[in-house]
């Protein structure tokens, strides 16, 4: 996976918009909650909400640690070349499944 890659797959899920935080962060979120955050920096990796079960055991993967500031929301820092594509992309719909799930109703209304 790449910035590029991993752009399109997020922007490609319904509702998400994207936006640049923090001065280099591209972050994509649905509602207004980031599930996905990444920087335009080399090299690659992203950080993403995991299920509170798969936490510990992925933190322990190598190339993917507790993200910074989020890890007690079950976020985890991936490099880029620590999962294959098709994991990348299965993790990044379960951050944004996990984040759409806890929208407030009348936000998910609004997006629908």
């Amino acid at each position: 996976m790449n910035i590029e890659a991993l752009r399109d797959y997020c922007l490609s899920l319904p509702y998400v918009t994207e936006d640049i935080k923090w001065g280099a962060d591209l972050c994509f979120s649905i509602g207004d909650k980031m599930f996905c955050v990444t920087s335009e920096h080399l090299p690659f990796k992203a950080s993403l909400k995991v299920n509170d079960e798969e936490f510990e055991e992925f933190s322990q993967k190598p190339g993917i640690k507790p993200a910074a500031y989020l890890a007690r929301y079950k976020w985890v820092l991936i490099q880029g070349d620590a999962l294959s594509d098709k994991h990348w992309k299965h993790y990044i719909r379960q951050s944004y499944e996990l984040v759409k799930a806890k929208l407030p109703k009348k936000i998910l209304k609004d997006l629908i």
